[in-house]
């Protein structure tokens, strides 16, 4: 297109309606090399060789391949991408995932996002499960201060399975105690949050997932279950039980369950909208709930997809 028509199409743009610059947008988002631009600042080279952890002085150009620039290690002497190791390797259409990465800021269902980046259904649920599966497993790894744990109860799913271990329930229907999957949250004052699902509630699987997460010098403050308690002295912490059975709601003016208790509402609600998930994908949803938490008004599609690509540190540096 020559200037002079360039010209006259941008000065036609004042007369479109809203609709129409909502459509010019969406156009514009699809076009591979505005995506490809975009996406080519978020696919940098991985700090390490995946393949030996050499440190990145290791790693040389070494040509480009499937339109990612391709690198050697000096040590091992084998070639790599900045999507070698992570879960997004080999999965094609690349110019779409920045606007997947948008979908699942939204929280949009399966088809609706498959809609918006023109992918398959049966790909947009692959590609949820690919950009979750790193940011599933990102958890804080110490937590300080005043810890509030508290555990919350998901109904066992086997949505999408034909074949049931056991008797189909009908629709809307409620189980037993027994087919409830408990998850331990667990979260400070600062907003650090991390969940566990628990084979068992117990003080040893409990003792086992706060070990090496809550510091010595932490107060762990829970509601009156007893086995909270168990687990207080096996790990030699200062324990705040609140009585929430009485109407007890906060002890010595600053100890209390509020802010877990308020995190397990709006994972609870959050959840609603699809319909039930299957206990097998928990961990995935879970982990998705809590990078929406982690960085707020500040996520965007280039963070979500680091995250996807397990680039933690960096998002971190990003947030800060």
């Amino acid at each position: 297109m020559n200037p002079s028509d360039f010209a006259k199409l941008l000065s036609q743009l004042e007369s479109l309606s809203t609709k129409q610059l909502a459509r010019v947008r969406e156009t514009l988002k699809g076009l591979p090399h505005t995506s490809g631009a975009a996406i080519a600042g978020v696919l940098q080279g991985p700090n390490v060789c995946p393949n030996c952890q050499a440190p990145a002085e290791q790693l040389r150009p070494w040509g480009h391949s499937h339109g990612l620039p391709r690198l050697r290690c000096h040590a091992c002497g084998k070639t790599c991408n900045a999507l070698t190791g992570t879960p997004l390797a080999h999965l094609r259409k690349r110019e779409q995932w920045l606007g997947y990465a948008q979908t699942l800021i939204e929280g949009v269902s399966v088809r609706q996002a498959a809609q918006c980046c023109s992918v398959d259904k049966n790909t947009a649920f692959l590609w949820r499960h690919r950009f979750l599966q790193a940011a599933a497993t990102h958890r804080p790894a110490h937590e300080g201060g005043i810890v509030e744990a508290d555990e919350t109860f998901f109904l066992e799913s086997f949505k999408g399975q034909r074949k049931l271990p056991r008797c189909a329930r009908k629709r809307a229907g409620v189980g037993a105690a027994w087919e409830h999957i408990a998850v331990l949250v667990v979260r400070d004052r600062s907003g650090q949050t991390a969940d566990f699902r628990l084979q068992k509630i117990d003080a040893s699987h409990i003792t086992d997932v706060l070990g090496p997460l809550v510091d010595k010098d932490a107060i762990l403050c829970t509601d009156g279950a007893r086995v909270y308690q168990k687990v207080a002295r096996n790990m030699g912490l200062t324990h705040r039980a609140i009585n929430v059975h009485k109407g007890i709601h906060v002890i010595e003016g600053a100890f209390h369950i509020q802010n877990v208790n308020a995190y397990d509402s709006r994972l609870k609600q959050w959840m609603k909208r699809f319909h039930g998930v299957a206990t097998k994908y928990l961990e995935n949803y879970l982990g998705w709930r809590r990078m929406l938490e982690r960085y707020c008004q500040s996520m965007s599609p280039a963070i979500c997809l680091s995250e996807a690509m397990g680039r933690f540190q960096l998002q971190q540096l990003i947030q800060t």
